[in-house]
């Protein structure tokens, strides 16, 4: 009843989280090309032909940019809602097109998916919960605030890539122009790496085993300063950062005790 899960990318360069079973397996965004998507999974020892859908958050370029080849080639459904696909203008096939709603579950095989809104400066922006019956991984990342919505989901969770985008003093430091510095930070951009903390600290549930630090900035963040913060506060969860560059390890989440499924 495990779930394993990786990271292929993470960062404004491309993001891409695989989530799967030893049958089937998604993609929630595919922001990196299909070549480098299928060099990085070939290195750990996964297989495209088990992913059998992608799950678009929003319609950023960084999070959408793979998916009309991959598409495409696999012949997978992209799972997006009208609003997304009509900013991002994906050239996509309507055959592949799958519109979801917030809080209504998709079942792809054993997998259970559902999208919850979240607060980004997007058209329809979503985050995802990815279960099996026993155990959920949630993928957290381009959130302005940690809403009520993230804040129940994240309750949830065996494992998360939760966004931690910048250092607060970096970015106020940093050579951003103000108006960009205003968005990262206000509130419909993206979690500081206290935000994230916070939330970790109050709402991580006691069977969560992984932490995946994800987005972060590479001008506003560093990858040793953010681990270190919650390393210091990890109290048994392994925390790994996602890097912008390379896939994480793959990690098997087991779930030795069952989460609810639900909190409404």
């Amino acid at each position: 009843m495990s779930l394993s899960i990786t990271s292929l990318n993470s960062g404004s360069n491309g993001n891409c989280y695989y989530i799967g079973n030893d049958r089937e397996a998604v993609l929630v965004d595919a922001g990196i090309s299909c070549r480098e998507t299928e060099k990085r999974m070939r290195r750990l020892g996964l297989s495209m032909l088990r992913v059998k859908a992608i799950f678009v958050s929003h319609e950023h370029t960084d999070h959408i940019k793979g998916i009309p080849v991959i598409a495409k080639k696999y012949k997978l459904p992209v799972y997006i809602t009208e609003a997304t696909l009509r900013s991002g203008g994906l050239p996509l096939h309507a055959e592949q097109v799958v519109s979801f709603k917030a809080y209504e579950p998709v079942q792809i095989g054993d997998l259970c998916v559902t999208a919850f809104p979240k607060h980004h400066d997007a058209s329809e922006p979503h985050s995802f919960i990815v279960g099996n019956g026993r155990v959920n991984i949630g993928v957290f990342t381009d959130i302005g605030i940690a809403c009520e919505h993230v804040i129940q989901h994240f309750q949830l969770c065996h494992a998360a890539f939760l966004e931690t985008n910048y250092d607060e003093q970096l970015l106020e430091q940093g050579r951003y122009p103000w108006y960009l510095k205003n968005r990262i930070r206000g509130g419909k951009g993206h979690l500081s790496n206290h935000q994230a903390l916070e939330l970790f600290k109050a709402y991580r549930p006691p069977f969560m085993s992984h932490l995946l630090l994800s987005h972060l900035s590479a001008e506003n963040n560093h990858p040793d300063l953010v681990h270190a913060l919650f390393t210091e506060h990890a109290a048994g969860v392994e925390v790994v950062v996602a890097g912008r560059t390379a896939e994480t390890p793959v990690y098997v989440i087991g779930g030795g005790v069952t989460a609810p499924l639900t909190l409404f």
